[in-house]
């Protein structure tokens, strides 16, 4: 699963690296830090060099949480798919007008047939996991067995919170009315004063939320009558239509 980042990077033996062999995995992590990632200075390498010891997973530990990964050292495949995506930003990020001319492959041959990028999906693969996990580490979305359950989360949230509709109405701005909450009456005592405001002041959002959704009502009816009804009106015949 990693040969073609691996192969991107120049790395000397793509094809027969196995992420299941610890040693060939503790040499590919340095070898990320020390070519492409550099995030330590040489001097504090030492720990993260020093492959044969016993301590060397504390220091990958120390390491991912430097970086900021997602992932923990029990999450073996997805952190290193995640170092090696790192890598392949900065490698860009340094060689910009290197890669910036390199030519496209000609997708001419099947440019009239639409593609479904999720036809070849692999639910199962760890690159699919490892995307996944990481989209729901970043929008706070909690952890599910099914990935394909959280990937729908995923779709759901960037739908509804992320969409340029729904930023334009988080910033737009709503001044509010002030309410004075001691003429509004709450219908039951909590015995608790600061309770009773509280209770008050759902009541009254809850209130908000229902008219927004009586408006909405409203509007769909207008639009559906739009649609059905026949604006000719013949009087002398005494009813509505042709």
């Amino acid at each position: 699963m990693f040969r073609r980042k691996l192969t991107a990077l120049d790395y000397h033996d793509p094809n027969g690296f196995e992420c299941s062999d610890e040693t060939q995995f503790r040499n590919c992590v340095v070898w990320l830090e020390d070519q492409k990632i550099r995030h330590y200075k040489i001097e504090d390498r030492g720990n993260l060099r020093n492959i044969p010891s016993s301590d060397w997973p504390k220091a990958y530990e120390k390491y991912l949480q430097d970086l900021n990964c997602p992932f923990g050292v029990q999450e073996k495949k997805e952190a290193l798919d995640w170092l090696l995506g790192l890598a392949v930003r900065y490698e860009y990020g340094d060689n910009v007008e290197k890669y910036k001319n390199c030519q496209p492959l000609d997708t001419s041959a099947n440019s009239d047939k639409a593609v479904d990028p999720l036809v070849n999906l692999d639910s199962n693969s760890p690159d699919f996991k490892a995307g996944v996990t990481a989209l729901a580490n970043i929008l706070k979305i909690q952890r599910h067995d099914d990935y394909l359950v959280m990937l729908k989360a995923i779709r759901i949230l960037i739908q509804e919170r992320l969409s340029p509709e729904a930023i334009t109405k988080a910033n737009q701005n709503r001044e509010g009315v002030p309410v004075a909450l001691d003429k509004h009456i709450l219908g039951f005592d909590t015995g608790d004063a600061t309770l009773n405001e509280a209770a008050q002041i759902l009541r009254l959002l809850h209130i908000e939320e229902l008219r927004e959704l009586q408006t909405k009502i409203n509007e769909a009816i207008v639009a559906v009558q739009a649609i059905i009804a026949d604006p000719k009106t013949d009087h002398r015949l005494g009813k509505v239509g042709r």
